[in-house]
This record gives C-alpha cells, structure tokens and sequence, in this order.
C-alpha cells in the first residue's frame, strides 16, 4: 500500500530545498515509515511551510496523483497544528477517499482539540505498531477499529481505544528511513547525521511534556538501545553517506546510566579503530547535583567525542529551583565545563530568556554564568508556552494567553508581555546576547555579525527572503561569509 507522509516546519531553508541538514529529519516519522517499507509497504515524504501558502496545495495535488496515497500520516507539534489541520480540511474536500491519520506530541496531549479536525483518526503516544495495524486494515478493505493507541472515527464519533504498552526494546525496531528526507535537505553533503540512542526523560522540567508523555501508556518510559545495536546503524549510516564525519547522539541525556554509557562509548571507539576517518560525536548531558561526569568524559575524550550540550537554561538558581525543577547549583554547571574541558571537549549551552517569573535581573544571571564558561556555541531561545506542560498551565492562570499565540519563528519571536520582564527587554535581551556574553573575548566585527544574524532570524518574511536570495548561484557568498562567524 502506498502511505504519505506529511510534514512541516517554519523555518525553511528555501522555497526549493526546505531542510538545512540532515539533523532537521523528524525520528517518529522516519521509524514508523521504516516499519511500514521491512512489511512490505510504500511510503513518501511531503516537507511543506505555511509561508509557502498556496503553493502548497500545487505541490500536494501533484504529490497525491503521482503516488495515488491510501493513507496520508499527520505530524504536529503545538505550533504547526492549525497550519496542519488546514492541509487537512483542503485533502478531505479534495480526496474524499484517502483515509487521514494525524500523530504527534500535540495529538497526543490535546486529542480533544485535534478530534474537532478533518482527520479519520487520531494516534496517542508510539505509532509504529498502531500505523502499521491501521495500513492492514485498509490494505484488506476492512473498516478500522479497535487498534490500541487510536482513536478512530465511526460516524460522527470517535472510537477510543485503549493504549498499548511503550515499546520495551528498542532494538526490535528498524532503522529509521533516512532516504525518505533526501529529497528536502540542501546539505546534499551530509558530514552530520543523528543516530536516536533512546527514548524518554526521568526529569519533570515545568516547559517540557515529557511527564505528561509518560503518563499515556504502561511500561518504563525512559529506554536505551543496545550499544552493538547503535553501533550498527552508525555503520549503515557510513556505509549509505559516506561523506558523514560526525554523528549527534540524540537522546534526553546519556549521564543517566553511565555504565551503558560507557559500554557505547567502548564500542565507538573499537568502530573508529576500524575506519579510515574516525567519526566525531556530540550528545546532551544533564546536569545533576554531584554527577559523577570524569568517567564519563574520560570515555567520551577516548572515543572521539568533540563536544557535548549542557542544558543551563537559566544562569538564576531561583528560575531553575523554583520556576523550572531543575535543581542543580551553578557550581555544578561550572565544574561540569571545567571537567569536560579537562578532556578537550567543547561545550555547548542551551538557554531560555523570558520565562514566566523570570526578571532582568535573572537573566544578568544567565549571561553571567555564560560568561564566567565562555561556551563554544550556544542555543539559546525565547520561552514558548507549549501546551501539555505545567509553564502552560501557568501562564493560563496568570491571564497571559489570554490573546492567541504568535506561532510563526517560535522561540525566535516574543509571545508573552511578562509584567516582570517586558517585550523590549527580552526582544533586545535575545538579539545582544553574543555581545554581552563575549565583549572581550571575541573580535567586535564577529559578534556584531552574530547579533545582525539573530535579529534577521526574528523577522519573518525578511529571514524568508533572504534565504531566497542567498540561495542564488551570485549571493552564496554573502551566506558563507556569515556563517563562518
């Protein structure tokens, strides 16, 4: 049976090209479509932005005719799902016959919201064995039903049924499809690609919904695969990309079992023995009150890891203790860096400016500490309100979502006036945040530039156009010589 995929993001690359990396490739989507191809199946890919508006609907026509889909599978985040639905509506005008399955964290935690849409059914929590059952039955002509994590419509009503247990062993699953993403990406030469290494988070953080996931089917939340298992799909990679020099370690964070973690990072480094070129690798490290890290970094320095991500999210112990539970001390943050660096690892940090009960003060505190560990990079972001999470619930309370949310660029742009910290001081908190980090530490002109790339990522339709433009053969240049800083 031939299954669409559809999926979409903001932030494109080009009209042409939509992704920047192979990084940007979504997992659940990938795995379930990988599922789908070992039984059998067909499936394709369609990337689409809402700031491409109606070209969107060509590209789907021409996309539904050429593959003649009997099932398209939906993707949202909160911020994508109105635009998503709308794609939804136009199929379900269009192609009265084409069953409709939307999936995701908004699907998930708001199916109440999302049963309102066009969609034939929703699927809650993991959906590569529920997708794979639903494909069976309309693959034989039967009218779905009772298929644990769904919820299908019959009638004017939805069949709920059920969730099944989280998925126990990683391992049974197949590589996800990376082939399916070839089309939309623009780094044709992928030095980078992500391996996913486990699923779930044991922390309970107020901004993320990793608890509220938790919470939907039975079974240990938090999983690893196994390090030979990792190890083989790394090899694939390889063998598939070869221009690949560097693998990301996607998971929440490996500091959770140490012993695993190292067994992996034994295998790495025995795979790198075995290459021409060694592979770097990068991953995220959670910060927790005396983690015992050296063994850790020790085995990440052996086996070629060049850098690791740090979430500190706020330099204020407040915010983080009381606004976001995460309890760990500066000090602990600033032993962190100095250790990894002991093992000539770089560092990378994660912040969030304008949290709900953050003030300017707070955020002195953040660029303070980003100071005092001078990270190599950083991602640093404005607070979004995503629902699902207790931030949310929050800022519900509080009356702050009481006008609708500005979902383009999220996390780019500003979407709540906070009495404690107004719009103009986050606005030019986040666009001069390299100047008051790195004054003194890197040349001027860098930093400037670095603060000219970060405002022109806060408007929307001039990061558009500008996308467009450097991606002409005569303005290439304009983009290498920015980036390079």
């Amino acid at each position: 049976m031939n299954i669409l995929f559809v999926y979409s993001l903001d932030d494109i690359q080009s009209p042409a090209v939509l992704l920047q990396t192979h990084q940007q490739m979504q997992f659940g989507i990938s795995y379930i479509s990988s599922l789908l191809i070992k039984h059998g199946h067909h499936t394709k890919l369609l990337v689409t932005s809402r700031i491409l508006r109606n070209k969107n609907k060509i590209i789907l026509n021409e996309f539904i005719n050429d593959f003649n889909p009997k099932l398209i599978c939906f993707t949202a985040v909160a911020t994508e799902y109105s635009f998503i639905a709308s794609i939804a509506k136009y199929v379900k005008k269009t192609y009265k016959d084409i069953f409709l399955l939307i999936g995701g964290s908004h699907a998930s935690l708001k199916p109440d919201e999302v049963q309102s849409g066009d969609f034939d059914a929703l699927c809650i929590g993991e959906g590569e064995y529920p997708t794979l059952e639903l494909v069976s039955h309309l693959e034989k002509g039967l009218s779905p039903g009772r298929i644990p994590n769904l919820w299908i419509k019959q009638g004017t009503k939805f069949e709920k049924t059920p969730p099944r247990p989280l998925i126990q062993n990683l391992d049974d699953l197949p590589f996800p499809d990376r082939q399916m993403w070839s089309k939309w990406i623009n780094d044709k030469s992928g030095k980078v690609s992500s391996v996913l290494i486990g699923r779930g988070c044991p922390f309970n953080c107020t901004y993320c919904c990793n608890h509220a996931l938790k919470n939907l089917a039975s079974g240990a939340y938090v999983r690893f695969r196994s390090p030979a298992n990792i190890v083989k799909e790394i090899k694939a990679i390889v063998n598939q990309y070869p221009a690949v020099k560097e693998i990301f370690l996607e998971v929440e964070t490996i500091a959770i079992n140490i012993e695993w973690a190292t067994e992996l990072c034994s295998k790495l480094r025995d795979l790198n023995a075995t290459l021409a070129q060694p592979l770097f690798f990068g991953t995220n490290v959670r910060i927790t009150p005396n983690a015992h890290l050296e063994e850790l970094f020790a085995a990440f320095s052996e086996s070629n890891f060049r850098f690791v991500n740090i979430g500190l999210e706020s330099g204020s112990e407040r915010v983080r203790r009381e606004i976001l539970k995460r309890n760990y001390s500066n000090n602990d943050v600033i032993n962190a860096v100095t250790l990894a660096r002991k093992y000539s690892l770089k560092i990378a940090f994660f912040n969030i400016i304008g949290i709900p009960g953050e003030t300017a003060d707070d955020f002195k505190e953040t660029v303070k500490i980003n100071k005092t560990c001078l990270p190599d990079w950083h991602m640093t972001s404005i607070f979004f309100p995503y629902p699902g999470t207790d931030l949310y619930d929050s800022c519900k309370k509080r009356g702050l979502l009481n006008e609708p949310l500005e979902v383009r660029m999220e996390r780019k742009r500003i979407t709540l006036d906070l009495p404690e910290f107004p719009k103009k001081q986050i606005r030019k908190a986040y666009i001069w945040f390299d100047y008051h980090v790195y004054n003194g530490f890197k040349p001027g002109y860098k930093i400037l530039i670095h603060v000219f790339r970060t405002w022109l990522g806060t408007r929307y339709y001039l990061n558009y156009y500008y996308r467009i433009l450097t991606g002409l053969a005569p303005f290439k240049w304009i983009k290498r010589v920015l980036k390079s800083y």
